[in-house]
């Protein structure tokens, strides 16, 4: 008897967020999200939706999965901020080292690819990019730093957070990457002082 397809929607989900990440929005087609979830265009459709609503739910799949370990490497910044920061670190040298994933960042891909996209998704794009900035001063906050040193580094270490994945995409080696967490963790461990 004939019946209605079935496939594990984080299976396909996975596979259309790998796609996108490592071909970026605009250079990923509808045979290319075929080929890699196993679905043909109508199914995409009519479970889906089209390239947008595919993306969108690609990039909270990304901002969720990704912002977890985030938010569990930064939850000891009341006791050891700067444990903390370089557990958040940890997680973007990981991802970087991890071959079950493309190279870089899906998010500041999709950042940099906003001109091609929609209005709408490239404000959600916009929107899920800046939640590291917040994450990152909540917990220096946590551990002690002021308001405005919290906000400066929040931002500096986004700023790092992201370099390291295009670095990583354009060749650095696991050793200069990690040069380059040390040099942040260094000065964050310096303003906090003794107590850091």
């Amino acid at each position: 008897m004939a019946g209605k397809k079935q496939f594990d929607m984080d299976t396909v989900l996975d596979a259309a967020m790998i796609q996108f990440w490592r071909s970026g929005y605009a250079d990923t087609s509808l045979d290319d999200l075929s080929r890699a979830t196993g679905l043909n265009r109508s199914s995409i459709y009519s479970s889906l939706g089209d390239k947008d609503a595919l993306f969108l739910r690609c990039l909270d799949r990304y901002a969720t999965r990704y912002g977890a370990k985030y938010d569990a490497a930064l939850s000891c910044a009341a006791e050891d901020p700067v444990a903390a920061v370089r557990a958040f670190f940890d997680v973007t040298l990981g991802r970087i080292a991890d071959p079950a994933v493309p190279d870089g960042c899906l998010m500041a891909q999709s950042v940099m690819a906003s001109p091609a996209l929609s209005p709408g998704v490239a404000e959600r794009v916009k929107e899920l990019f800046g939640l590291q900035r917040p994450r990152l001063r909540t917990a220096l906050k946590a551990g002690g730093m002021s308001d405005g040193n919290a906000e400066d580094f929040a931002v500096h270490i986004a700023a790092v957070n992201q370099s390291l994945a295009v670095m990583g995409r354009a060749g650095s080696s696991p050793e200069q990457l990690r040069a380059i967490v040390d040099v942040t963790v260094d000065a964050l461990a310096r303003a906090l002082g003794p107590a850091g």
